[in-house]
């Protein structure tokens, strides 16, 4: 005879995948999984104290090339299955939608000695604490790796067998998790520690190929931006050089997509050619921003061409449903790898004729192929210009038109905040600088969006952002990370339009950032807010991973407001967000270079504050030329009168000069003599 069914069982009813009512593509994506597995949750955590089963947690994104493999190769496989739902309560979480968990359960993978990445599997106990991990498992051994479903039934034993050791590690791991620096750099990040620390990457930068030596090679734009602003100053070219190497390598090689647009998260080999091919929203609009900055002392045309094909790729393909942008394009097509992208030399003849010859020679197109019997199309022989380039556009716009007829990869339509203040950022700067308005409408229009459907009112009436919008839904859990670049998107918009309102959004997402966020004991910002999810730590980290960290964005933001306000509390505040981080940010280099250079920006701004009615055109004018300077520390200010300036604001009552509009560049607390001339702006920003 069955036993009476209990309270519990009713609660945690067994045998079925709970997947289906989520809004997440990369959930969605394992709702038909024989595993039976739960969304992050109290319910799904309640359930494993309730069975006294460890957890298996399974952390990916819904573009992850291996995250597919291994769901293919176990969570796929009934048997393997099997074993995962009689052992485990297994949990799928989307490590964009759920940063604050993937940032815990990744320190926790470093801290047992493994690498980190996705998709990333750990095991935890019922109350969350890890206690071991790693990331792919192959379902037999191979790679060096055990199988998967040894690694399962070794780890049951343990659980079974040895649940004292396993919680004195878990006690250690998630004090170690916790542990908050007692380090600090006493005369804090001058600008020639700052330099020095720049110069110290010289040794392990590639010098033929550009990025850092060996492979895989990812972008990590900010990293290539601290040294370029560490180059602006430095007497020898070398920095200089090493951001001009890595971003022609990058933007000619295989990682780029010569067709559409568009860069890869990166390239798995040391050429930049073979690319894990999903296309990430945060590393194309770091890349489109970077590009912008070095353009403007560079005025290199192979990087406006690349900033322009880029932005149409986003407009084109990525704006969500909501109005801003989406998250991701996968890197399989039809289970294949790049199949979308890659090319025969039968496909490339028979679609151009007679023009074949000329692109297969630009291209690198093989008859065998450079990439596993196919060619990734690349220009890393051909240096831009030396080609006639108009006719190697058309070329182009054969294949895309042709390529459209494959199956497409699948897009990750959600919408995020804090990669969405990246992209309006960037689309704002570059739009201005290349005088490109419909970019800065595109821009404007996103940022609309987000404050449309992604902010939310609490019970004490403020507004807060939420993180992710997908489906109609909004998840109103957000981290310090989307105050922090949404609150920047703000201020580039309002320095590319003079309107008030961006920045009064601005100061307010830095207060409420300051109120529920800030780390009142020691300073800096906490990743997640002070009444959120309980979870077992909360995180506070200078280290840059897949986005620029927060705290780091949050220094450039407190930087910025304090130029442009001249309230020396964003001053104060971003120099006591730096104390605690400061040793890490150097110690784990390049991966802290927002917030040294945050750092930078708050020693070295240049601010042009210019006087003039927003719709004048000698005003735009000189709008456009501040924008355009080729120094990467200028904050620009457009303003119908500098009355508006608090008095002790160096440009406080600077009149404009017989009724035209007025430039006042202002180093410190003093501002150089007024202009009124576009060319001679133009000269004095270049002194």
């Amino acid at each position: 005879m069955s036993p009476s069914p209990t309270a519990a069982d009713f609660l945690f009813p067994p045998g079925r995948n709970r997947l289906g009512a989520e809004t997440s593509p990369y959930l969605l994506q394992h709702k038909d999984n024989p595993v039976h597995w739960w969304a992050w949750g109290p319910e799904a955590l309640a359930a494993a104290r309730h069975a006294d089963r460890p957890i298996l947690l399974s952390v990916g994104y819904s573009a992850c090339h291996w995250c597919h493999v291994m769901a293919h190769e176990s969570f796929e496989d009934p048997a393997v299955a099997e074993v995962m739902n009689r052992l485990y309560v297994n949990i799928k979480v989307d490590r964009e939608e759920r940063p604050d968990l993937d940032a815990i359960y990744q320190k926790a993978l470093a801290l047992m000695g493994e690498h980190g990445g996705w998709p990333l599997t750990m095991f935890i106990t019922p109350d969350g604490k890890p206690f071991w991990g790693g990331t792919y498992f192959p379902p037999r051994p191979a790679y060096g790796r055990p199988s998967f479903t040894d690694v399962l039934t070794q780890l049951d034993r343990a659980w079974r067998d040895m649940r004292d050791e396993i919680t004195r590690q878990t006690a250690a791991l998630t004090a170690a998790i916790a542990k908050r620096p007692d380090e600090y750099i006493e005369r804090g990040l001058t600008p020639g520690l700052l330099n020095d620390i720049a110069n110290q990457i010289l040794p392990h930068l590639d010098n033929e190929r550009g990025g850092l030596q060996g492979a895989p090679k990812f972008p990590m734009p900010f990293a290539f931006e601290f040294l370029w602003r560490q180059g602006w100053r430095d007497s020898s070219p070398a920095l200089r050089d090493a951001v001009m190497l890595t971003l022609e390598a990058i933007c000619q090689g295989g990682i780029y997509d010569h067709v559409g647009g568009g860069f890869a998260r990166y390239s798995t080999d040391a050429r930049w050619l073979a690319p894990h091919f999903e296309k990430m929203l945060y590393d194309n609009a770091q890349l489109i921003d970077l590009l912008t900055l070095v353009w403007r002392k560079t005025r290199a045309p192979l990087f406006a061409a690349r900033v322009a094909e880029t932005v149409t790729w986003l407009l084109r393909e990525m704006v969500a449903d909501n109005g801003a942008f989406a998250a991701a394009l996968d890197a399989d097509s039809d289970g294949e790898e790049g199949a979308f992208y890659v090319w025969t030399e039968g496909e490339i003849d028979a679609l151009l004729g007679a023009d074949a010859p000329a692109f297969k020679a630009a291209y690198d197109v093989r008859h065998n192929g450079n990439w596993e019997d196919y060619t990734i199309l690349n220009r890393s022989g051909t240096p831009f210009g030396t080609v006639d380039e108009d006719h190697m556009t058309e070329c182009r716009e054969v294949l895309l038109e042709a390529r459209e007829a494959r199956v497409r990869p699948g897009r990750d339509h959600k919408a995020l905040t804090d990669w969405n203040g990246l992209t309006i950022a960037a689309l704002a700067h570059a739009g201005m600088v290349f005088d490109k308005p419909d970019w800065i409408g595109a821009a404007q229009r996103a940022f609309a969006a987000v404050c449309d459907t992604m902010v939310w009112k609490d019970a004490d009436g403020r507004a807060r952002l939420g993180h992710a919008w997908c489906g109609g839904r909004l998840q109103q859990t957000a981290m310090v990370d989307d105050y922090a670049n949404m609150a920047n998107a703000a201020l580039v918009l309002y320095g590319v339009t003079g309107d008030g309102k961006y920045l009064a959004r601005a100061e307010q997402w830095v207060n409420v950032a300051g109120e529920l966020y800030w780390d009142e004991n020691d300073g800096g910002y906490f990743f997640t807010a002070c009444d959120g999810e309980d979870l077992i730590v909360r995180t506070k980290t200078a280290n840059d991973a897949a986005t620029p960290s927060g705290n780091g964005a949050m220094v450039a933001v407190l930087a910025k407001l304090f130029y442009l306000t001249g309230d020396e509390n964003y001053r104060e505040r971003a120099e006591a967000a730096m104390a605690p981080l400061a040793v890490e940010a150097v110690k784990s280099f390049p991966h802290g270079a927002t917030l040294l250079s945050g750092a930078d920006l708050l020693e070295q701004a240049v601010q042009v504050v210019i006087a003039g009615h927003r719709d004048s055109p000698e005003a735009r004018a000189m709008l456009r030329a501040a924008h355009r300077a080729a120094d990467p520390h200028v904050i620009v200010a457009l303003l119908e009168t500098t009355d508006e300036l608090p008095r002790h604001h160096p440009a406080h009552g600077k009149e404009r000069i017989n009724g035209r509009a007025t430039a006042y560049i202002c180093r410190g607390p003093v501002c150089d003599a007024p202009v009124t001339d576009v060319a001679a702006l133009e000269i004095a920003l270049a002194s």
